[in-house]
């Protein structure tokens, strides 16, 4: 897997953070399968090796399309695993393929009840992704709910590529709200809870992408999300606790993430990280605090119990400048009377 390493002023998906010279990565680019090239011995796959040092593969490409409508398997297989290959290796391939009108087709070899068979599709269908120009084809033509149904049942590839194709298509904002009306939100808070660490990378970068938007932040909470974003930052041997934090972040805009975040004890795992973290660990769990704690007196108290103003002191003094910035804002948050309005009592909605 291709990762994000993160710069100095790194961004990621329109969201700024500063870098703090730790080795761990961001989030999983999902830039195309992973699963590794295939043994290819038939003449066919040396012609495809032969067309990618050539000038012909828009003749190649329309036969691959052809043989993904073979009313034999294993020539849909042979088709669709070449024109993932062509897709993967040649960027200027993905385009040439969707115009020979392979998108349809691909889809529908993602209800395939062959298991192989389904996660070529998925897998040309993620390499496809990767083109700007193709993402609104394959929205517009039914890609989101067979993504969708191999999230639920397909190979753990499949599954991780599902999730990966799924992300690309959210980095078109009006998808967002498709995709997670498309019952794709559960089946991601799955794959971050029970999948392997692809798996839960994958899952956690389509989770970020796809709660920019507040309804789907509202349906990751009520799929227990909180739940499997503390373990994993609780857990730093997990190669998680940044990629579940980034996620937490944009949840906890909501009053239903943050009571959510509280009730599976959220509160001492991002203190702790306060105290031993890495320093981008530290920024992202003090910016989390602080929006826990910006309108309620009980988080806050919660979070003073909890012991959080020495580490937070500490941060202040040696921390990057944003996480010193708001370290300092969050103590003098903490130190405020806990007398006065009783509505500071209450966690406001948004």
């Amino acid at each position: 897997m291709m990762e994000t390493q993160i710069q100095t002023n790194y961004s990621y998906m329109g969201r700024n953070f500063s870098n703090t010279n730790d080795d761990s990565t961001a989030f999983s680019d999902c830039n195309s399968d992973r699963s590794g090239e295939f043994p290819t011995t038939s003449s066919e796959s040396r012609r495809l090796l032969l067309s990618c040092a050539t000038e012909n593969s828009e003749d190649l490409i329309r036969q691959l399309v052809s043989g993904l409508e073979s009313g034999s398997v294993e020539d849909q297989k042979q088709a669709a695993m070449e024109l993932r290959l062509l897709a993967k290796n040649k960027p200027e391939n993905r385009l040439m393929i969707a115009r020979a009108g392979a998108i349809r087709p691909l889809i529908a070899l993602i209800s395939s009840s062959d298991p192989q068979l389904q996660e070529y599709g998925v897998t040309a269908i993620l390499n496809l992704s990767l083109c700007d120009e193709n993402k609104e084809q394959l929205a517009s033509s039914g890609a989101i709910k067979p993504l969708v149904r191999a999230l639920k049942s397909g190979t753990s590839t499949a599954k991780e590529n599902a999730a990966c194709a799924l992300l690309r298509l959210s980095q078109l904002d009006e998808n967002k709200s498709a995709i997670g009306r498309s019952g794709a939100i559960p089946l991601l808070v799955n794959l971050l809870e029970s999948g392997n660490i692809r798996g839960k990378k994958d899952a956690s970068t389509a989770l970020y992408s796809l709660c920019s938007v507040k309804e789907n932040k509202i349906r990751a909470v009520e799929a227990g999300i909180m739940k499997p974003l503390v373990e994993l930052m609780a857990d730093f041997g997990s190669n998680m606790v940044d990629k579940s934090a980034f996620v937490m972040s944009i949840l906890v805009s909501t009053a239903e993430a943050r009571a959510a975040l509280v009730e599976e004890g959220g509160i001492p795992v991002l203190v702790e990280i306060i105290e031993v973290g890495s320093q981008r660990q530290k920024e992202i769990a003090v910016v989390i605090l602080l929006q826990i704690c910006d309108q309620s007196l009980v988080y806050r108290t919660m979070v003073a119990r909890e012991g959080a103003i020495p580490p937070l002191i500490a941060l202040s003094q040696s921390g990057t400048n944003r996480a010193k910035q708001k370290a300092e804002t969050l103590i003098e948050l903490l130190r405020r009377p806990r007398s006065g309005n009783n509505a500071a009592n209450q966690d406001l909605t948004d």
